[in-house]
């Protein structure tokens, strides 16, 4: 009975060592993406209002501050960084339609682009954003880059009545 008892303690009191070691391959992919929508989705109407006065200017409309623009973007390891061009379908004579993109807020994250001074829209396209790297901006409304569209008379000479022009602004994300 000693003996067990002896034996029992003298293999608790042993202690075993050993290490095992061990490797798995763990494959990655990080695809390149470009990815911009404008929020919220929908149109924006600019109204212009006759003087009550006669000898008085029209008045332009006010700015529209409610459209946001959002994007997800993966460069390459050595792509260039992104930017967002706006253009217009048409010009209408009499009027200048601007655009000023606002620095980035809300719940994004990366390398965010940079707003470029306020343009004059053309049929051309011109950068309103520029510098974009791997980034997302959050999604919808008050994420992203805030747009303020501004009307203004540049020739009145030139400005003819209209009812319902549609404007169709395009934006592009690009390297």
């Amino acid at each position: 009975m000693v003996k067990l008892i002896f034996l029992s303690a003298l293999l608790l009191s042993v202690q075993i060592f050993s290490q095992t070691t061990g490797s798995r391959t763990v494959t990655l992919t990080l695809p390149v993406v470009t990815l911009m929508d404008i929020e919220p989705a929908g149109t924006i109407a600019f109204n212009y209002t006759a003087p009550t006065e006669a000898g008085n200017a029209i008045t332009v409309p006010a700015s529209n501050t409610t459209k946001w623009i959002n994007y997800t973007s993966a460069i390459t390891a050595s792509g260039i960084a992104r930017r967002i061009t706006a253009s217009i379908n048409q010009i209408i004579p009499g009027t200048d339609i601007r655009i000023q993109a606002a620095a980035a807020s809300g719940s994004g994250g990366g390398t965010l682009g940079i707003p470029s001074a306020q343009v004059i829209l053309t049929t051309a396209a011109q950068t309103i954003i520029s510098g974009i790297g791997g980034a997302f901006t959050g999604n919808g409304a008050n994420n992203g880059h805030q747009l303020t569209i501004t009307l203004s008379n540049n020739t009145y000479a030139n400005i003819a009545a209209r009812t319902n022009t549609p404007i169709v602004i395009t934006y592009t994300i690009t390297e």
